[in-house]
């Protein structure tokens, strides 16, 4: 389950990513008023941690026998 949310997070912020590089518009902050929002701050921190645990996903072994 926390393979999960976090590898949605890290999808969200590649599409806030996404977003910034094409559109130069920043969604996190302007739903949380600005980049340097408390709030804004922590919803960064928790995709940057998101994405540090996604690396954990590439060095599983996937070959799980369900009986």
């Amino acid at each position: 389950m926390l393979d999960k949310i976090c590898l949605i997070l890290t999808i969200l912020g590649s599409i806030n990513w996404g977003l910034v590089g094409i559109f130069q518009f920043d969604l996190v902050a302007w739903l949380f008023g600005g980049s340097d929002a408390i709030i804004s701050r922590i919803v960064y921190s928790v995709i940057a941690l998101a994405g540090i645990w996604c690396i954990s996903l590439l060095f599983r072994d996937n070959g799980r026998v369900h009986e």
